[in-house]
């Protein structure tokens, strides 16, 4: 038996809301109602829905604006708008912030059920359509409803739409490569190619040719030349991940890139000019780095026009179980599996979980139980590691109380310094070393970064 498509409603009159009820329970659809914008707000982050129906007028809002604000989310499920004294400037505008249809009250039946019937159509078209472009490795999911992750997206949305470079910060595993691509489709470099550069992955020796190509000749073994990164990435966006590895012949290149759009391939004396977005991500602190000598104080300056935190997961638990249903249903079909489903017990112990290896390791622990579960997956499916008793982690617990009350007082010492880090020390009563060692220690740097 097929599920019930979910509808839910945003009216604020009661006998609206009562009609539409009737006709759309009548018609085989789940109808869940909300009478305000905060109302919806809250309810968001903990209701699917395979339809909206928002009225443009509400007691503590606009219908218009709660439909752009999904939209922000990247969140693509279709919206019909409805209006008692709807203008057609209001149909233009809602038209523009992406709803599928525009209806006038009062509502006639069919035409409401008929476009409902086409919105959810098309909805299923794309959602097939964005699957098979997944299967053959190209497109990108942001999904989430937390705050955090709702916040980054909103970041990445707002610095799209400029050619300013992007500094990524966040632990392994959280997405940075995912977020990357985000910016890249929606900014105007969308066109171009989008190139993935692991600055970890590749042997120091050969980072500079990768980068910036080789002639014939320039060391043994370079047959022909080769065209690097920078270059095939030329009209588009290239990725820099864990750019805090890059070596010091490398950073200068790279800073030169950054001032001029200029550089040379290994070995070559000709002046090569691109046009390319630069995205760089980190795991590691850069401001460290640069007290260490260990990375250009004027390189970290140029990457870091506009820095983005992607939170780990432990910090969007409300994402765990949009992740894990997505990652499972993308599971099943690319290996033709049948469908399955997690027991409500399953998210439960997902959500207590503190992921340390994030949304990579949640991915790997369901595609773990896809293969080796039946259907429906149940909490014995759970690895063992991930539903171990609470008490085992008391010890981790306290150290992160701790850590977080010390956090809190060195912040506090911070702000009240204006982030002179000499000024917080002698406050704090400790050397400036010291200080800086506890602040690397607990990934605490200004802006969160």
């Amino acid at each position: 038996m097929m599920t019930a498509k979910k509808i839910l409603i945003v009216d604020d009159e009661v006998n609206v809301g009562a009609s539409l009820r009737l006709v759309l329970e009548g018609a085989g659809y789940s109808v869940l109602i909300c009478r305000t914008c905060a109302e919806f707000q809250r309810l968001l982050p903990h209701q699917r829905a395979d339809a909206y129906l928002l009225d443009v007028r509400l007691p503590d809002g606009n219908g218009i604006d709660l439909l752009q604000s999904l939209r922000q989310l990247d969140n693509q499920t279709p919206v019909i708008m409805i209006s008692g004294h709807g203008t057609i400037t209001d149909a233009v505008a809602a038209t523009r912030a992406g709803a599928f249809d525009f209806l006038e009250k009062p509502l006639s039946r069919d035409r409401l059920l008929l476009a409902l019937k086409n919105a959810l159509e098309q909805s299923a078209l794309q959602q097939e359509n964005a699957r098979l472009r997944e299967l053959v490795g190209e497109g990108s999911r942001m999904i989430g409803v937390s705050p955090a992750f709702r916040r980054v997206v909103e970041q990445a949305g707002q610095v799209a739409q400029s050619d300013a470079r992007v500094l990524l910060v966040g632990e392994s595993g959280t997405g940075k490569e995912l977020l990357a691509a985000h910016i890249h489709n929606q900014s105007r470099f969308a066109p171009g190619p989008f190139i993935k550069v692991n600055c970890a992955a590749i042997p120091v020796e050969l980072l500079e040719s990768e980068l910036f190509g080789h002639e014939r000749g320039a060391f043994t073994g370079a047959t022909a030349s080769r065209r690097g990164k920078f270059e095939l990435a030329d009209g588009g966006t290239i990725f820099l991940d864990e750019v805090g590895d890059l070596h010091e012949a490398s950073q200068a290149k790279l800073l030169r890139v950054l001032q001029d759009g200029e550089f040379q391939r290994v070995g070559g004396e000709a002046t090569l000019h691109v046009a390319v977005r630069i995205i760089s991500a980190t795991n590691q602190d850069l401001a460290a780095l640069v007290e260490q000598k260990k990375f250009r104080e004027d390189l970290l300056y140029r990457l870091r026009v506009v820095p983005i935190r992607v939170p780990p997961l432990r910090e969007r638990p409300e994402d765990i179980r949009p992740l894990a249903d997505y990652f499972l249903q993308e599971f099943c079909s690319r290996n033709n599996f049948k469908p399955k489903r997690m027991d409500e017990e399953v998210f439960a112990a997902l959500r207590d979980y503190r992921w340390p290896g994030n949304i990579r390791e949640l991915r790997n622990v369901i595609e773990r139980m896809a293969i080796l579960s039946p259907d429906p997956i149940t909490a014995e499916s759970i690895p063992l590691e991930i539903r171990l008793p609470r008490d085992s982690e008391a010890p981790s617990s306290l150290e992160e109380t701790r850590a977080r009350a010390e956090r809190e007082l060195i912040r506090h010492a911070l702000d009240e310094a204006g982030w002179n880090v000499s000024a917080a020390a002698r406050a704090l009563g400790i050397e400036r070393t010291r200080l800086h060692k506890r602040m690397r220690t607990l990934g605490l740097t200004k802006n969160g970064l």
